[in-house]
Order: C-alpha cells, then structure tokens, then sequence
C-alpha cells in the first residue's frame, strides 16, 4: 500500500506548524510584524528548507523577512529540540506574494465582471 504523502512532505508541514508555534511564543523582537508560513520546501536531501510568509502589513513585509533570517538559527534549534529528526534543515525565510497576487486578481474577475453587466444594460 502506498503512502499518501512522503517524507519530505510530512516534514515540511510538522517544520511549518513548529514555526508558527516559536515564531508566536519565542521571537520577541519588535521589528516582527504580524506573519504567517504558508509552505515550507525541502530539498531532496532534508538539508534545506525554504519558508514562504505572508506578512499582514507592506511597511512590515522587508524586515520582518530579514529579521526571520537573522534569526534562523535560533529558530533551527528550537525545531530540533521539538522534532524528533536526526537533522533539522537550515532555514530560509522568503516572502510569498500569492496572496496579495490573488486579491488582486479577484479584483480584476470582480471589475470584469461588473464592467460586462453594465454593458449589457
């Protein structure tokens, strides 16, 4: 029978979940704005991750992400004290644009969409 999801999978999300928890109760650095992780890649050999957030805030966005990467050893260790793996792979923080890309092409479907009831009236 196969598995329904693979290694590196089940790592990424329980990494992704751990985040949030240190990110919430261990980083208190006032440069933090308000983030959340929307998905964490691994490479092939679990060595790496990269970390996609979504930050509530534009004036937050650049240096809540640079804080996140200062701080990504500390946040590595917290994983391997709370993971049972034989290695924790080293973080890299990005910020992910999806959400933002997506309500603004939700504006541009809603504004189609308005702008070709109007001209059919």
């Amino acid at each position: 029978m196969p598995r329904e999801f693979s290694r590196s999978q089940r790592m990424a999300e329980q990494i992704r979940r751990e985040l949030a928890e240190i990110v919430r109760d261990e980083l208190k650095d006032p440069r933090m704005g308000l983030c959340s992780f929307t998905e964490v890649r691994l490479s092939r050999d679990l060595s790496h991750a990269v970390v996609f957030c979504t930050v509530l805030g534009e004036e937050h966005k650049d240096e809540t992400i640079e804080t996140l990467n200062r701080a990504a050893g500390f946040i590595r260790s917290q994983i391997a004290s709370r993971i049972r793996a034989r290695s924790v792979p080293a973080l890299k923080f990005i910020n992910d644009d999806s959400v933002e890309r997506g309500a603004a092409m939700e504006d541009l479907i809603r504004k189609a969409v308005e702008s070709d009831d109007h001209s059919d009236n």
